[in-house]
């Protein structure tokens, strides 16, 4: 390996590192949201998957015929969902920007 492959190799690994730092910029400012019944229960969770809000709506906690087990699906369901739209919505950064760093050059098991 001569000087100038091992020169490339550095501006690989840097450009890797750069790449690296920008998706972990994207993950953190990717928002979104689910809820689950009809509304009831919404959570807002970021691009690594970290909760950022649940919201109950407080006409199910005045109700007394409150399930609470109900409750706990509806929480669960909502968190899942959300963690499904953060998972997708990071696919498609993170295809949007290979597809802009590589040029389309179609390339397999990146698409």
């Amino acid at each position: 390996m001569n000087l100038s492959d091992l020169a490339k190799m550095k501006d690989m690994m840097g450009q890797a590192q750069q790449m690296q730092e920008q998706v972990e910029q994207k993950l953190l400012a990717t928002v979104v949201e689910a809820s689950s019944g009809g509304g009831v229960v919404t959570a807002r969770m970021n691009g690594k998957k970290e909760l950022l809000k649940l919201t109950i709506d407080p006409a199910v906690m005045s109700s007394s015929s409150t399930d609470i087990e109900l409750l706990e699906d509806l929480i669960t369901a909502a968190i899942n969902e959300a963690g499904r739209r953060a998972d997708e919505a990071m696919k498609s950064n993170v295809q949007g920007m290979m597809g802009g760093m590589l040029g389309g050059l179609n390339l397999p098991g990146l698409t």
